[in-house]
């Protein structure tokens, strides 16, 4: 029996993100980039392993995209 790989991908983050960045992400379970609206910008930042250049990267990435994080919709 074939297996199709029809699958949409379950992760999608940016590839540029540092791996503490993205183990921080998958551990907190996002692994993708559209479930960072649903959040806070500063939730995020109080995960171990989340600096300031991963939630720059993060917020330009969902801006590329036309989204943002929660509380930039918000506020």
């Amino acid at each position: 029996m074939e297996h199709q790989n029809n699958v949409e991908p379950t992760y999608d983050l940016p590839s540029g993100l540092a791996k503490p960045a993205v183990r921080a992400l998958t551990a907190a379970g996002y692994t993708r980039l559209g479930q960072l609206t649903r959040v806070k910008e500063g939730e995020l930042r109080k995960l171990h392993g989340m600096g300031p250049k991963a939630i720059a990267l993060l917020r330009s990435e969902l801006n590329a995209k036309g989204l943002a994080f929660a509380d930039a919709e918000n506020g």
